[in-house]
């Protein structure tokens, strides 16, 4: 692809916005920076696409904004009318340009005759995620780039379901985008009488369909106003729909209001991301004046819950996602048994790559555990596929990237309702004389400890995706018999769907396949590798199960420092 032809072409293109054209003048004598931005396409996968904001074709603007709807667009006018008719419901996070590319959207789908219903404010991705179901449309859009940096925004398609759209129809609309090879070709209508405001009743039957989740009335009814809970949305869409479920619960919350505004530059933090202590730090300082006994942090898109909470010393420690999620299924199952409410064919959904623990507690309920990919579309699948044979029923889904969702009210990931979950959880154990923290150690002590800890290793540049799948791709054809003390087990190949056994068995494995390379360990423990699909990061998850915390950090150096080893033998 010649970068510089594509870059003049856009320059000297007179359909191009005078605030685009000064920006490419910006940067005429900086090749590294136009061949970044023209030498190459935004890539379209199938959770949509993210990028930095920019004017390109490898950055996110109005013009890949509406070439990728176009596209969309035109899948959908492949359908039978009765589903064309259905319309597309667009929301939007408090990036910037979120409100914008949203608009554009919306303008590209009336000029194609397709009904828009766009929300009049900014709404998180499960609310999005429901309102597709609520409104029976074909297709919904998410205008965010989740837990990224300041400078990035993303695009996502949902399905009818509300789940991310399958990979099948994502490569249909894929196939259609390619097609338009003149980006500033493509037009919308902006005033349009197809472009509607999503009706309120989307937001109050939202809260209603959360509220019949609810797990310990009487508890939260004896604790919640009592409860000493500082929250912070962290200057993202979760702001309204989080506090209004909390107070509606009549749980006592505190909220960071310098955090409330809806900053585009996240001003107050590092990177919006609640996986981070850093990004609860204002939160959990917050916290320390008051006396409070948990934080709560949300992303821009209201997709993640990150928590932090008192140890038995007294300080505050921020969980990660898979303690977190150990403790909400823990809390889930418990409640469920307790009210006799646990269905017989109940299933629990995670990610391959998150905790092994989840399988103890699943065993000691007699619950089934059921691993997917990476990507909650693919617990949305899950309940889809239950919901018609009727073989499971749904109870809880999480990764270890603080995503959590109970309930089928929405298709992905929900820290709306993870937080009053949460919140709930901690009247529950208030209620009956222990503490969040003391539970969390109680479950290590039953079932063992685990130390589960993720490590990314960045890259840059066209050809970032490239490198990334060239390293996993290499392990592939490494043997490895023994990371630090553990011997290797077994090793997975998602790309292939197989399992190689150390005494040399072959299985296949029935799971969408991906690229990713995964190690079981002995007694229980893996690591595994795989190139992110949001961001130019290749992630290293490690999940090591010993005696306790410092024989788990022990452990996790020797493992580490093989891997360093390995990904050092296999990139010369």
């Amino acid at each position: 692809m010649d970068y510089r032809k594509n870059y003049e072409n856009w320059l000297r293109d007179p359909r191009l916005p005078a605030e685009y054209k000064r920006e490419l003048e910006g940067i005429a004598s900086d090749e590294k920076e136009k061949e970044y931005r023209f030498g190459g396409e935004l890539e379209f996968g199938t959770a949509g696409m993210r990028g930095i904001i920019g004017c390109g074709m490898n950055m996110m603007n109005i013009f890949t904004v509406m070439r990728a709807t176009q596209g969309l667009s035109r899948y959908i006018k492949t359908l039978p009318e009765e589903q064309q008719a259905r319309g597309v419901v667009i929301s939007y996070d408090t990036r910037r340009n979120s409100r914008l590319f949203a608009e554009k959207a919306a303008a590209v789908l009336a000029k194609n005759g397709i009904k828009a219903w766009l929300f009049d404010d900014v709404h998180p991705v499960p609310m999005l995620s429901y309102a597709v179901r609520y409104l029976h449309t074909i297709a919904g859009i998410m205008v965010t780039a989740s837990h990224n940096p300041k400078e990035y925004n993303g695009y996502k398609v949902y399905g009818e379901d509300g789940a991310q759209m399958s990979p099948e129809a994502t490569e249909i609309v894929v196939g259609y985008i390619k097609e338009i090879t003149d980006y500033l070709s493509v037009t919308g209508e902006e005033e349009s009488p197809l472009i509607r405001s999503v009706p309120k009743e989307v937001d109050d039957t939202y809260i209603a369909e959360l509220q019949k989740l609810t797990l310990s009335k009487e508890a939260v009814e004896r604790c919640g106003k009592d409860l000493k809970l500082v929250y912070t949305p962290v200057h993202g869409s979760g702001y309204v729909p989080v506090m209004r479920i909390l107070k509606q619960l009549g749980i006592n919350v505190t909220v960071v209001e310098e955090q409330t505004t809806k900053d585009p530059e996240f001003s107050t933090v590092a990177v919006p991301n609640p996986e981070f202590k850093e990004t609860l730090s204002m939160g959990i300082a917050l916290a320390k004046t008051i006396q409070a006994d948990v934080v709560f942090g949300t992303d821009p898109d209201s997709d993640r819950l990150g928590v932090a909470l008192k140890n038995d010393e007294g300080e505050f420690v921020a969980l990660s996602g898979n303690q977190v999620g150990i403790l909400l299924l823990d809390y889930i199952l418990t409640r469920l048994k307790e009210e006799n409410a646990l269905p017989a064919n109940a299933a629990v959904v995670k990610s391959f790559v998150t905790t092994g623990m989840a399988k103890a507690i699943c065993d000691e309920f007699g619950v089934a555990l059921f691993e997917t990919p990476v990507g909650f579309k693919f617990i949305g699948e899950k309940i889809k596929q239950w919901e018609a044979d009727g073989k499971y029923t749904y109870v809880f889904g999480f990764e270890e990237s603080c995503g959590y969702l109970r309930g089928t009210h929405a298709r992905d990931k929900d820290a709306v309702v993870a937080s009053m979950l949460c919140a709930e959880m901690v009247c529950y154990y208030t209620y009956i004389g222990k503490s969040v923290y003391g539970r969390l150690m109680e479950i290590y002590q039953k079932y063992g400890y685990v130390l589960d800890k993720n490590v990314s290793i960045q890259y840059s540049g066209l050809n970032a995706m490239k490198e990334m799948n060239a390293v996993v791709d290499a392990l592939k054809t490494v043997r490895v018999e023994r990371f630090g003390s553990f011997p290797v087990v077994a090793v997975r190949d998602y790309s292939a769907s197989v399992r190689r056994a150390a005494d040399g068995s072959v299985s296949e494995i029935d799971i969408p396949k991906c690229n990713c390379v995964y190690y079981e360990l002995e007694k229980g423990s893996f690591i595994c590798v795989r190139p992110s699909g949001t961001e130019p990061k290749l992630k290293i998850y490690y999940s090591i199960r010993a005696v306790n915390e410092a024989a788990a950090e022990e452990e996790l150096k020797k493992a580490s420092a093989s891997v360093e080893e390995l990904l050092a033998s296999v990139k010369k």
